[in-house]
């Protein structure tokens, strides 16, 4: 099984660090060797490990801090000492002469951090530490008497809601998942944004179908139907309001609609334009109800669509804290985009 002519296997469990030592090779070969499940016999086990030093953690602080440094593959100072205490004497390794024991831990990065915090200690990382290990962990309660009656289960309960709580509370690319939930969203709002635009076009154009041809702008269409609402309202002169077929008047003069047409399209022309495509229009007229109804969905769209510019805000503020240099390479949504990718 190894050069080395013991072997001894480190468990880190969620009570506390467990050194078991092999003292019938023999038997954890046929174990092997046999099935899968041969392992988990404990007749068999426990003829071939016995359970050298068991350490228990003091406290739940304790077994976090201890977990996360096996994590990070780090040997703490308590590791170190429970090793330095239980392990034989570790003597200087000679040229051509097998070291007198070995250290077997399951994963092999921390195997090397161990081995570099104890100097001389052979440590192995491979199928069948692993498999002893895996019958270790099956059987713990066996030979560590005061794990019994669910007090197993309890440690790893709390010290797995520590981990998880500490893992998401302190992951360093918190601020990379805002800015993946922030480009995906910033993404379906344009989908969402492109659909409802022309839901309103279509909408408000069998009321005044000339709007389309003198607003091309989507947002600024929006805009201009939500203030607009009844065409009517801008055929009405200064010296009277416009009335209706059924004799009601039709709201503003056209000297008070026109200031607020010429902010929204920022062009005097073209809002000129419009008033006067309102009075020769051939749209159908709507009743209150209707009117109410389109002009509802399309203030709702420009509130989306004011929110979406307040997100791209919110990103660009974020990519220049994350990545300033990228962001500066190729612009801040192709970042974003990039971080996104990376990151799922």
């Amino acid at each position: 099984m190894s050069d080395a002519k013991n072997l001894l296997v480190l468990h880190e469990s969620a009570a506390g660090y467990a050194l078991f030592e092999v003292v019938s090779f023999d038997e954890i070969g046929a174990l092997l060797e046999g099935a899968m499940d041969a392992i988990t016999d404990l007749g068999k086990f426990s003829r071939a490990i016995k359970l050298k030093a068991f350490q228990p953690f003091e406290s739940a602080e304790d077994a976090l801090s201890n977990i996360n440094a096996v994590s990070e593959h780090s040997c703490t100072d308590s590791l170190h000492n429970f090793l330095e205490m239980n392990l034989p004497k570790i003597k200087k390794k000679k040229e051509g002469k097998a070291p007198s024991f070995a250290l077997g831990v399951i994963d092999p990065a921390f195997a090397t951090a161990i081995a570099d915090g104890l100097p001389g200690l052979s440590c192995r990382s491979d199928e069948t530490v692993r498999e002893i290990i895996r019958g270790c962990r099956v059987h713990l309660t066996h030979f560590v008497k005061g794990l019994g009656d669910g007090s197993q289960q309890q440690a790893q309960l709390g010290l797995g809601h520590s981990y998880s709580r500490g893992k998401i509370k302190f992951n360093p690319a918190r601020s990379d998942n805002m800015i993946i939930q922030s480009i995906a969203l910033l993404d379906q709002m344009d989908k969402d944004l492109n659909t409802f635009a022309m839901r309103v076009r279509e909408w408000y154009s069998w009321h005044f179908p000339e709007l389309k041809d003198l607003v091309k702008d989507n947002y600024m269409y929006a805009r201009c139907a939500a203030f607009i609402q009844d065409k009517r309202t801008l055929c009405a002169t200064s010296a009277g309001q416009a009335t209706s077929e059924d004799g009601e008047d039709g709201g503003e003069s056209a000297e008070d609609k026109l200031p607020g047409l010429v902010e929204i399209i920022g062009d005097e022309d073209v809002a000129n334009a419009v008033m006067a495509a309102a009075r020769h229009s051939m749209g159908m007229d709507c009743s209150a109800v209707d009117m109410v109804n389109i002009v509802n969905f399309t203030q709702r769209m420009v509130k989306l669509a004011e929110y979406r510019k307040q997100l791209a805000a919110y990103l660009t503020d974020k990519m220049s804290i994350v990545a300033p240099n990228l962001s500066t390479l190729i612009g801040d949504t192709v970042a974003a985009r990039l971080i996104s990718k990376a990151g799922r």
